[in-house]
């Protein structure tokens, strides 16, 4: 398979190692597309380039809770090995930043964990968004070819031919609105073709983190095309800008008023 670079690795091999996180977000990040990279690339090259030469070292509250309530839902085993509590009321004090900088793990605080354990509690009681995780395989890696082009994404959940993706949000009378905003329409489009399903078979499970209350969706034909068709759109910006070498300099935002 040939990859962003130019380098060849075999298929399996490269599905394999992706089940590690340090291969997946890090040897993967530079040498396949992912939906996230398709997020950046819609807002801007600018910003997609930067994030490719500079990294991205933002870890926003949102971004560390999702994960939070990720791995104590799909993968509890393994909480311990990610995360370190600290006991302190703020990520700013100085027992924080120590602890931060002894460890290999990510630091979270107590307030963090509890908010987490209050997600994941009311996952697991509630019975419907439960079943999804029966007879089902959680974070299950891919890695193929979408557009001519290598991607890479993790499924939530799989289940036969379903992919289970759980989301966390504000607002989930907002959840719709949210979906298009962040680019979840294109997160169904790339799985569904990575991972060779339909978007019948594409549900997302969102929690709302005020209420706790629990939101099932399912995607429909028009979500699905939606998602299609800002994929086409950053993929045209990715050949334009990385593969043809257009000067990012020239890349400008025109619209009416």
């Amino acid at each position: 398979m040939i990859m962003l670079d130019g380098s060849n690795y075999d298929q399996d091999w490269m599905i394999d190692q992706a089940k590690g996180d340090e291969f997946y977000y890090g040897v993967l990040n530079t040498l396949a597309l992912s939906s996230s990279s398709c997020k950046m690339l819609l807002d801007s090259p600018k910003t997609f380039h930067n994030y490719m030469k500079y990294g991205n070292s933002e870890n926003s509250p949102a971004l560390l809770m999702g994960r939070i309530i990720h791995v104590m839902i799909l993968e509890p085993q393994n909480f311990e090995k990610i995360f370190e509590v600290v006991d302190v009321a703020s990520k700013n004090t100085k027992k924080y930043k120590e602890a931060q900088a002894d460890t290999t793990k990510t630091c979270i605080t107590t307030k963090d964990l509890h908010a987490g354990e209050r997600m994941a509690d009311a996952f697991n009681r509630n019975e419907v968004a439960l079943s999804y995780l029966a007879d089902a395989e959680c974070e299950v890696p891919m890695v193929d070819l979408v557009g001519g082009f290598p991607f890479r994404g993790k499924a939530d959940i799989q289940r036969g031919n379903e992919i289970i993706d759980i989301k966390t949000t504000t607002d989930l009378k907002a959840f719709r609105y949210s979906a298009d905003k962040y680019g979840y329409d294109l997160q169904c489009y790339i799985y569904c073709n990575l991972f060779k399903t339909s978007y019948k078979d594409f549900t997302f499970i969102a929690l709302d983190k005020s209420s706790t209350d629990i939101g099932i969706y399912d995607v429909s034909e028009e979500f699905y095309k939606r998602g299609e068709h800002k994929f086409n759109k950053a993929i045209s910006l990715y050949r334009d800008f990385f593969v043809n070498n257009q000067d990012l300099d020239t890349y400008t935002i025109r619209e009416t008023l």
